[in-house]
């Protein structure tokens, strides 16, 4: 691959969409070509699954229904958004990846880790992250900061489904220390935009 393909992970509520926006402005004016995209999403196909998936009038859900249909979202969009994207040379910034199905449906759906990845193997195939910024926040703190917003079937779930979803993060970043940026998501959001930056620069 010519391109570079960075993930952006954390709870719900931890700010992932705006330090992607912010890294986003700081990799562009270095003059490169960046791609923006999501999971689940990123093409229509994927999109649709997306709408399936986060719609809290479809319950109850197994959670096995839930880990095959992140799955079959990624697989599509692997094939359809980032690879040609890489493929192409650009920086491609993704909106969540395989951690979180890793931490949302392995450790909050309580499926386990090892299940989950085996589920999403064939859907990823060789693709792996060149990067990743995890956010982390107290599942509390980061309910608070969502009171206004219209909560999907996802963000609706209980404190305790995100602790474990939050513990399962740090499980991640602890195993993979070379490829995960561990970011304190409290922090305020310039000064979290520029740690952010200034570690990727470290990077070399």
């Amino acid at each position: 691959m010519a391109g570079t393909f960075i993930t952006f992970e954390g709870i719900d509520g931890a700010g992932k969409t705006t330090q992607i926006e912010l890294f986003t402005a700081r990799l562009t004016a270095e003059g490169r070509s960046v791609l923006r995209t999501r999971e689940p999403g990123g093409d229509a196909i994927a999109e649709a699954i997306r709408s399936v998936v986060l719609d809290r009038s479809l319950q109850p859900m197994e959670a096995l229904t839930e880990a095959y249909l992140y799955a079959a979202s990624r697989a599509q969009h692997v094939r359809q958004v980032l690879l040609p994207a890489l493929d192409a040379g650009k920086t491609v910034l993704c909106d969540r990846f395989l951690d979180s199905s890793l931490a949302y449906q392995g450790y909050g759906r309580m499926l386990g880790a090892e299940r989950v990845l085996a589920i999403n193997r064939e859907a990823v195939g060789e693709l792996e992250p060149d990067w990743t910024v995890m956010l982390l926040l107290d599942p509390s703190e980061a309910r608070a900061r969502m009171h206004t917003k219209k909560l999907d079937r996802i963000e609706a779930e209980r404190l305790d489904f995100h602790q474990r979803v939050y513990e399962g993060f740090r499980e991640i970043a602890l195993k993979h220390p070379q490829r995960v940026f561990l970011a304190d998501a409290a922090l305020p959001v310039e000064k979290l935009s520029e740690m952010i930056y200034a570690a990727w620069k470290s990077r070399g």
